[in-house]
């Protein structure tokens, strides 16, 4: 038998229940830290030669020179042709859809004049070079690539980099095939903290970048966090989350194995259902034991089920909106009947998938919106990763000469009430009647 929290919303511990549940402590480990300001320290202020060092040490790789290290597209190409052809045309299928949702994300330059003359607008940019961080070794995410490499180019990023380990030297040609795929630009066979900080500061070899992507483990995550300013960073990811909401109607093997789509990633991830039907809730349980023990990473599962797991049985449907509202999860399934009136009682959540074919599995790989999403509640003011990560906003202002008479009075004004002398007088030496152009 497997164990996963039953829980009621009725019963009156149930709010300190929730909370216990929704716990998550994101404390860095003091000793990863450390570690990690050492590497970034050293990459810093000694470029290649610390990267050629953490590399040999970390990924068993030797290298005479940080060039050696990247990854020519040649390889790429060969990897891309080299996949078998259901692979690759599921991949490129996965692109075509990413970059057809992505496009509608595109910001434009905007501009009004006013009565007077003046004009205001708003003048969108992409950054000039992004580094996308991809994991290495066993772990292989060419869907990552995909998600993190496509809006920078719908963007209009000139360049991305890619940095991705490579253990012993083997590299992953699924990866490879995506970066080709994606339009990455560049790639170097560098990863860990060290990776991280060659993109933040550059080095003899490799470049800075103005924002780093994607995600890695926990020194990685560490990395990022204290490089944040440096450069910018797309966020610092917690385990993944689930949230499903049933009426009943959904198959219960199909809710038993959504729960498990997101609780199979490691022992920390979350998944919860929310259901006013307990025959419902009993019949996902018997499917949950059922099916576990056929999956290939039922040990992780049950750990996760276990610590950070629930099904709980609600008073209704209005409630459990109200209770995913208070959860932000990463991601939210709706599997009801007119799933989109209770879409719209949603405030928080990453992403949402609305009705019982859509799982949340689809929105991993190819449905077409954004896979890197808000973790450990963060939904509540976070945002999936999108185009509109990769290009920035400057004000335009001209201001007409008349404009200036009228604006000039009111910051004037302002100006001194804050004790601001030269601002006001850079607004008043524009002012027709001004004494002071004297």
């Amino acid at each position: 038998m497997s164990s996963i929290q039953r829980l009621d919303s009725a019963d009156p511990g149930f709010r300190s229940d929730l909370r216990r549940l929704l716990a998550y402590d994101a404390s860095q480990d003091e000793s990863i830290e450390r570690a990690t300001a050492d590497i970034l320290e050293h990459v810093r202020t000694e470029g290649d030669t610390a990267l050629l060092n953490y590399t040999r040490r970390f990924d068993r790789l030797e290298a005479e020179s940080v060039a050696a290290l990247e990854i020519d597209r040649s390889e790429w190409l060969a990897a891309l042709d080299a996949l078998p052809r259901e692979q690759r045309a599921a991949l490129e299928a996965a692109a075509e859809r990413i970059r057809r949702y992505h496009e509608h994300q595109v910001a434009q330059s905007w501009s009004y004049t006013e009565a007077d003359g003046t004009v205001l607008g708003q003048k969108i940019t992409p950054l000039d070079r992004v580094g996308l961080y991809v994991p290495g070794g066993k772990a292989a995410y060419p869907s990552s690539v995909l998600m993190n490499a496509i809006p920078a180019k719908v963007a209009g990023v000139p360049e991305v980099v890619m940095v991705t380990p490579t253990p012993g030297g083997v590299r992953n040609p699924i990866v490879l095939a995506a970066a080709a795929i994606g339009g990455v630009d560049r790639a170097w066979a560098i990863g860990g903290a060290q990776a991280v900080g060659a993109l933040a500061y550059g080095t003899q070899t490799v470049a800075p970048v103005d924002k780093i992507v994607g995600p890695g483990n926990a020194y990685v995550a560490a990395a990022k966090r204290r490089v944040f300013g440096t450069v910018g960073i797309d966020m610092i990811a917690g385990p993944s989350e689930i949230l499903v909401i049933c009426d009943g109607s959904t198959p219960a093997d199909w809710a038993a194995i959504d729960l498990f789509s997101q609780a199979e990633h490691d022992e920390m991830a979350q998944a919860i259902l929310l259901c006013p039907d307990a025959a419902y809730i009993e019949a996902v349980q018997q499917a949950i034991d059922r099916l576990l023990p056929q999956q290939p990473r039922a040990d992780i599962l049950r750990v996760s089920l276990a610590n950070r797991g629930a099904l709980i049985k609600v008073r209704s449907l209005e409630e459990a909106c109200d209770i995913a509202n208070e959860i932000a999860p990463e991601h939210l399934e709706i599997s009801t009947a007119e799933p989109e009136h209770w879409a719209e009682r949603i405030r928080h959540a990453g992403a949402i998938f609305l009705g019982p074919y859509t799982s949340e599995s689809l929105g991993d790989y190819c449905a077409g919106p954004n896979h890197v999403l808000p973790t450990a509640r963060t939904a509540r003011f976070s945002s999936p990763l999108g185009v509109y990560d990769f290009q920035k906003r400057s004000s335009l202002i001209k201001v007409s000469q008349a404009g200036a008479q009228s604006l000039g009075r009111i910051a004037s004004v302002l100006a001194h009430g804050e004790g601001l002398a030269a601002h006001a007088a850079a607004a008043e030496y524009r002012l027709e009647s001004s004494d002071t152009q004297a």
